[in-house]
């Protein structure tokens, strides 16, 4: 059980520290405060596209929508992914085609993720998730799902 706490504790710390992180101060002209929210969507998982800009520190650095995401070659200007609704189905692993054929669900026609296929990524139907009709032992699988360990 202290292990699980110290989990929640330090996922709760992690949280915390990435909303501080994100959001930044910038003064305007007459001195009063201003937040400067990130950019909607998320950074890719890989980099694919040609930059727009190169050596940014956040999104408002960038042009248009693009977002300010860091990958080995440093922090640059790409247009950003956004994840859809849905959950992907759970695959055993070494099961799938072991080929890249997406890397964010921005890649996936209609409702489509891109999802881990037990080797790879392909775009894939995904589970809709509607926590109403969960029930008790329900929340609990899904607890122990997302790497949470449940005792009752």
């Amino acid at each position: 059980m202290e292990k699980h706490w110290s989990a929640v504790c330090a996922l709760i710390l992690t949280l915390g520290a990435f909303v501080h992180f994100n959001i930044v101060f910038a003064a305007e002209a007459d001195g009063i405060l201003q937040a400067i929210l990130p950019k909607p969507g998320q950074c890719p998982r890989l980099l694919n596209v040609v930059p727009s800009h190169k050596g940014c520190v956040c999104d408002e650095d960038c042009p248009a929508d693009h977002k300010c995401c860091v990958f080995d070659c440093g922090a640059v200007c790409v247009p950003p992914a956004f994840t859809k609704p849905g959950v992907c189905p759970r695959r055993r692993w070494g099961a799938g085609l072991c080929a890249e054929f997406c890397s964010n669900d921005s890649d996936c026609p209609n409702e489509e993720k891109c999802c881990h296929n037990g080797c790879g990524h392909e775009c894939i139907a995904p589970y809709s998730v509607n926590p109403a009709d969960w029930t008790v032992s329900d929340a609990a699988t899904s607890v122990h799902l997302f790497g949470f360990s449940y005792t009752g």
